[in-house]
């Protein structure tokens, strides 16, 4: 599929990020695009965004839906079929996905599971619920994004990272386990797996809403005692060095720098993607940094969990931003 003009594609999270302008790009060729977010008010903007950029006659269409629900992702395709009046699409992009639920033995069980829900049920139930309508075409491409936390479950040695990791092995184990699948019963089908490092989106500003839980700046005493756990377990700084107030500062500017000082922009990340599906890649490496990282697993897997390993690699640059969560007084 080297060119997305007059086709249909389906993109979950499309309410920012990657989401967002992988929608905008595909507009822009003039490609259909049926979008869905668990927030409305950023799909709107998503939805004006694609309209200024698209051919005449594209049709932008948006949906609110959490796709951990399987319920609401099958009215979202019925949805997509009726306002697009087709019994087939041509690429689905699964890539909503919320970050959560660090520690196994610590977190709360209901934010453990709703993110593993998110960025593995979501994969999961729409791939059934769309991959019918993709064999329904002449030809069609499901895009499925994991992470490099999909090959590496880690965001350093001080930082418990267990649902986020266990749902991008899913979705990485999943996609290629279909590249067979789709050659022997649907070869006109492709797949592909994006593994993303670290690009500018807005997932840390945006899951505490979807978890339930208070954004940085609205976190009360109670809330903010196991940041400050971490911090003398870690022996990073006294306790009652910093006020509670400095410290709600610090963690909502660390979501707000990893968005705005990301070595890769989201809309760089969708051309990439982009590029990936036009050449059948089924494996996609998003940034440098992945590509980085990737290498460094394959070559040292034993050591890819201890404290050298991180430190190796932000003295070549990579993920210097996630010393920051180990460090948030920095």
């Amino acid at each position: 599929m080297k060119q997305f003009a007059g086709r249909l594609a389906v993109v979950t999270g499309g309410g920012t990020g990657m989401g967002r302008e992988l929608a905008k790009q595909l507009a822009a060729e003039g490609c259909h695009v049926a979008m869905c977010d668990v927030s409305a008010e950023p799909m709107e903007e998503t939805q004006a965004a694609c309209a200024q950029v698209a051919p005449a006659g594209t049709r932008i269409t948006s949906h609110r839906c959490d796709v951990s629900e399987e319920a609401q992702v099958l009215a979202f395709r019925d949805a997509v079929v009726a306002q697009h009046e087709t019994d087939h699409v041509h690429l689905v992009f699964n890539n909503a996905g919320i970050g959560g639920g660090g520690s196994f033995l610590t977190d709360d069980r209901a934010e453990w599971d709703k993110t593993f829900d998110v960025c593995w049920g979501g994969v999961y139930y729409c791939t059934r619920a769309f991959l019918p309508l993709l064999v329904a075409s002449s030809e069609g491409h499901l895009i499925n994004t994991s992470s490099v936390n999909g090959f590496w479950a880690s965001l350093g040695p001080e930082i418990p990272h267990t649902a986020y990791s266990a749902a991008k092995f899913a979705v990485k184990g999943f996609s290629e386990a279909l590249i067979n699948d789709l050659r022997i019963n649907a070869p006109h089908v492709k797949v592909s797996v994006v593994m993303p490092g670290h690009v500018g989106t807005s997932i840390i500003l945006n899951s505490p809403a979807v978890l339930g839980r208070p954004s940085p700046k609205e976190m009360t005493e109670e809330d903010l005692r196991p940041v400050r756990e971490r911090l003398e377990r870690q022996g990073l700084l006294p306790v009652d060095a910093i006020t509670d107030d400095q410290l709600r500062t610090i963690l909502h500017q660390l979501a707000l720098n990893f968005r705005d000082q990301a070595p890769l922009s989201a809309a760089d990340a969708a051309t990439l993607i982009l590029d990936g599906v036009r050449e059948e890649r089924w494996r996609i490496l998003v940034g440098e940094d992945a590509k980085i990282l990737d290498q460094r697993v394959r070559e040292a897997p034993e050591e890819a969990y201890g404290p050298a390993f991180i430190e190796a690699l932000r003295a070549q640059g990579v993920f210097a931003a996630f010393a920051a969560f180990a460090n948030p007084t920095e």
